[in-house]
């Protein structure tokens, strides 16, 4: 119902994969350079390690319950569950790469999710539509809707597709920077009804459709800076905030709101053009 915050105070489950195998040995946005990972490679594998560490410790003491997919070898972009599937009501929609880099991982998530995440159903997309799981198309408890990024790896029409699947809205928008090229790069969806975005990284009709759905009050708007720190990319639940790093006016807007931020440093995978958010993938999801 909207207005009614669901999931916002209950303990919250996510799945995640540790980096054994995590780095940047190819390039599929703007964000990876696989030279660059080369040269600095035990630094910031053991970054990596360690960013993910404080991470998970952070969720885990707000509360979370933590399911881990193992880690598998020349997988290494499976630390980003986000990219698993779509997770609502104890169902999951799995998700299908548009990057064959990628596509490898699909029967990884596949797997996971039948066997540990205790869901009702575990179902695959039509045909050879694409698309990204939640990092894509984010849930919003305030609204019961989902919104679905498209134009860069999903598929506009998925966004039926999600529809007919969990019976409840999902408003499909346009990204146009290839540097935010899911969603949950360029938007944070809170409880509250506030959502955080990136203006810029939107086309002007998905820019319109925001608009009309969250009044003017609810918005929070990143800047460049702010959103090249991945502040959108956020964890939220129980009116906290995880994410990455943040400037003092997106930290003073967000506290405004009720809300306590948390930053937990994730440099290493914001090589790959992913942050908190992309890390994990929320189990417990209820409309």
């Amino acid at each position: 119902m909207r207005g009614q915050p669901t999931n916002s105070a209950a303990q919250p489950r996510f799945l995640m994969c540790r980096p054994r195998y995590y780095a940047v040995s190819y390039s599929i946005n703007p964000w990876m350079d696989p030279q660059d990972w080369a040269a600095q490679g035990s630094d910031l594998g053991e970054a990596a390690h360690r960013e993910w560490a404080a991470l998970h410790a952070a969720l885990v003491d707000k509360g979370a319950t933590i399911e881990c997919v193992d880690p598998k070898p020349d997988l290494p972009d499976l630390v980003f569950t986000a990219n698993a599937a779509i997770v609502l009501d104890g169902k999951a929609l799995l998700s299908r790469f548009r990057h064959p880099e990628r596509k490898p991982e699909e029967p990884v998530f596949a797997d996971a999710l039948q066997a540990q995440a205790g869901l009702d159903a575990v179902d695959t997309l039509p045909g050879d539509m694409i698309q990204e799981g939640a990092g894509d198309c984010i849930w919003d408890s305030y609204r019961g809707q989902f919104w679905m990024g498209c134009g860069h790896r999903s598929d506009r029409a998925a966004a039926n597709v999600v529809a007919d699947y969990f019976a409840v809205e999902c408003v499909a928008l346009e990204l146009v920077d290839p540097s935010f090229y899911h969603l949950d790069t360029a938007l944070c969806a809170l409880p509250t009804g506030d959502v955080i975005y990136y203006p810029s990284a939107f086309s002007g009709e998905a820019l319109r459709a925001i608009e009309e759905r969250v009044e003017p009050a609810k918005r929070v708007a990143l800047d460049n800076d702010e959103a090249a720190q991945f502040s959108a990319n956020a964890v939220s639940f129980d009116h906290c905030l995880v994410l990455s790093s943040c400037t003092d006016a997106f930290r003073r807007k967000v506290e405004e709101r009720g809300f306590t931020v948390l930053t937990t440093p994730l440099q290493a995978f914001l090589r790959s053009g992913g942050s908190a958010c992309c890390l994990t993938l929320r189990l417990d999801h209820r409309s």
